[in-house]
């Protein structure tokens, strides 16, 4: 696949279809509803090659809300297969990326049932180098080479909440093309969550999906991205831009975008305007637009600010960054001692005593990786009193 990175229209639409079960019929009908005022599937021509980009973070259920559902992917492979299109589905989940790991997750995660509509898995576990000097923070990385055989990328993500990022959507979901055992470094590059966004949309920018769709029939609240509850939200999503659509699904969970740092970067470029009422909307959001959403963190907009000349204003901003501040927090009573979060924290901040993880604090640069690939849902996202306090108060504001 040639890069040929750009921004997305600030203006591109995005669509809002009711879907309230896993139904192969009605995710068939809710997918061309969705795709029909974005000009459907008319960029598929005969014979090209189609990667879809899932969701497939760790060896979970469908039922657990934490993966892309394959009723969703079935449908959408049938489509595509219908004008012609070879379709591969792959992502590189934290963790060895190779044959017999993927194995593992594509059984779990109900991925065969997609090679019955005639997709394909990726069992191509190679890796490319790529160099992207366009690129705000990341200009040389690592990726999966199998991305390379697309002609076009679709992305399908899955709405949930995010110990780190604050929300995981459509932008989010590209880290997927970096390769697992990999993924800890990148944390380490970039231990800023400015920094990190701007990551994550430079990985957008150069693989530039041509359409990004998000399974929010089940999302997942709380503890995300996979140690959450699943939330039944009822719907799914569409849009040329995964920008723009993450910007309509926060507005659906509640999230303002100056608490989701993705979303603050895709701003400063130009990705998504000032206010989602600047986007079209094809549905009703007011029609399945959350009011109790359960985050897993709260951020302020003064997150990012507090560099101007007020030492007042950047003392303020020190002070609420300390009080609203989150951390990874183990729940020993639930801790096996297993290790992966040791082997997988990028800063080497954590240890394995007596069967039980302790974390250094000094070292904790609060990428949130254990909580992530915790297998025992062992680690929670520490919030503090108050920003649970702000959060009751934004949630009793929004219900008047």
């Amino acid at each position: 696949m040639e890069n040929t990175s750009k921004y997305y229209s600030a203006g591109d639409g995005v669509s809002i279809v009711k879907l309230e079960e896993y139904d192969f019929e009605s995710a068939t009908e809710a997918l061309k509803n969705a795709l029909s005022p974005l000009g459907g599937l008319d960029f598929v021509k005969p014979g090209m090659k189609v990667v879809i980009k899932a969701n497939l973070v760790s060896a979970m259920k469908p039922s657990e809300g934490a993966t892309t559902h394959p009723v969703l992917l079935c449908a959408l492979v049938s489509m595509l297969k219908e004008k012609g299109a070879s379709v591969i589905i792959g992502d590189s989940p934290g963790g060895l990326y190779n044959s017999a790991f993927l194995s593992r997750i594509y059984n779990v995660t109900g991925m065969h049932e997609t090679e019955k509509y005639g997709a394909e898995l990726n069992r191509d576990f190679s890796q490319k180098n790529a160099v992207f000097p366009e690129g705000k923070v990341l200009r040389n990385f690592s990726y999966t080479r199998y991305l390379d055989e697309a002609d076009v990328i679709i992305n399908f993500c899955k709405l949930k909440s995010h110990g780190m990022m604050g929300m995981s959507c459509g932008a989010k979901n590209m880290f997927g093309a970096v390769p697992g055992v990999t993924k800890p470094e990148y944390h380490f590059r970039f231990p800023k969550y400015e920094d990190f966004a701007d990551m994550i949309v430079d990985l957008d920018e150069y693989f530039h999906p041509v359409l990004t769709i998000a399974d929010a029939v089940v999302g997942m609240e709380g503890n995300g991205p996979t140690a959450g509850t699943p939330r039944k939200i009822g719907c799914i999503l569409a849009g040329k831009s995964p920008h723009t659509l993450d910007f309509v699904a926060a507005e659906l969970l509640g999230f303002s975008k100056e608490e989701l740092p993705i979303l603050m970067a895709a701003h400063r470029r130009g990705l998504i305007p000032d206010s989602v009422s600047e986007i079209t909307v094809y549905g009703s959001l007011e029609e399945v637009k959350l009011t109790d959403f359960q985050r897993v963190v709260e951020r302020s907009s003064l997150e990012f600010s507090g560099k101007g000349n007020s030492k007042l204003r950047a003392f303020s901003s020190s002070l609420l960054k300390i009080l609203l501040r989150t951390r990874p927090e183990p729940k020993k009573e639930k801790c096996v001692g297993c290790g992966i979060c040791a082997g997988i924290c990028p800063a080497k901040a954590i240890k394995i005593v007596n069967k039980k993880i302790r974390i250094d604090r000094k070292k904790c640069i609060r990428c949130f990786c254990c909580q992530e690939f915790c297998p025992k849902s062992a680690i929670v996202v520490h919030r503090t009193a108050v920003a649970r306090l702000l959060d009751s108060g934004k949630r009793d504001k929004i219900k008047k």
